[in-house]
């Protein structure tokens, strides 16, 4: 999933020339949700009205945050913008201890500094100030990180379809709702077509899905840093599709970044199997 968002980077900012930013998200979710109801057009009705009322909170801080995102973006650099965004990684660990009084262990809270320092060598190349803009972003980045711990407390592996359709129609609305006043823009050309299409099935309704899965099964923080890979990705897309240059900040940053994520994977086996030995043992 992390891997599909970065590839969509390259692809994004030469569309964004053509189409207006709230104009593509609200046509990709829409595209996005109408595909995942064509594939499984019951999945809403096994919903519990509990799990629908959860996954419309979701898709309103998801919605929500694309939105304060772009208009953060309109006032900083897009580099200063992806590392402020990144902020959730650190964000996610302290809601999930206030709101589900989760136990950030050492290693973890390793990771998220791993992570960090990751983001900023990646993305950050001049000074960091916070202001309209980046603070725009950094509330935006807020919602991100309710949005994971959400997810991590509410998601069922058997409700991971209902709950993702439900959230890309919201999302679809969020930001439908934010461009009307001014008209939907829609790509004019086949190529254009193309890059809309592969966000909003793959990047947006897959990824989606899968997100909504796979924290059935993974407590927040871990996968905020594991999602932390998307600049990552981006980056190593951007060099072997968009034509950039590899430099020793992309391979600093993103070593950083995937140490974070080795260090937040393995400490949970390692304690597995520590306390498999010492069973064994007794």
């Amino acid at each position: 999933m992390t891997a599909s968002w970065g590839s969509t980077f390259f692809l994004i900012k030469d569309l964004l020339d053509r189409v207006p930013t709230l104009d593509f998200l609200a046509v990709r979710f829409a595209i996005a949700s109408l595909a995942l109801l064509a594939v499984a057009p019951r999945a809403l009705g096994r919903l519990s009205r509990e799990s629908r009322r959860h996954a419309v909170v979701l898709g309103l801080l998801y919605g929500l945050a694309q939105i304060l995102q772009t208009a953060g973006l309109a006032h900083t650099p897009a580099s200063v913008s992806g590392f402020v965004t990144g902020m959730y990684v650190v964000l996610t660990p302290i809601f999930a201890a206030v709101l589900l009084r989760t136990r950030i262990t050492a290693l973890t809270w390793l990771a998220v500094a791993l992570a960090t320092t990751g983001l900023w060598v990646l993305t950050v190349q001049g000074g960091l100030t916070m202001g309209y803009g980046e603070s725009l972003t950094l509330v935006g980045a807020a919602l991100y990180a309710l949005h994971i711990v959400g997810l991590g407390a509410w998601s069922r592996p058997e409700e991971a379809m209902g709950m993702s359709i439900v959230q890309l129609i919201v999302i679809a609305v969020v930001c439908g709702l934010a461009t009307a006043p001014d008209g939907v823009v829609l790509p004019s050309t086949t190529a254009d077509w193309g890059s809309m299409l592969y966000m909003a099935l793959v990047a947006g309704a897959a990824a989606i899905f899968v997100q909504t899965w796979a924290q059935a099964h993974l407590p927040p923080t871990r996968s905020a840093i594991i999602m932390s890979m998307e600049p990552v990705f981006a980056a190593l897309f951007a060099v072997w599709f968009g034509g950039e240059s590899l430099t020793s900040r992309l391979l600093t940053g993103g070593l950083l970044v995937l140490a974070a994520m080795l260090v937040v994977e393995l400490a949970p086996r390692r304690r597995k199997i520590e306390g498999e030995v010492t069973h064994l043992t007794v």
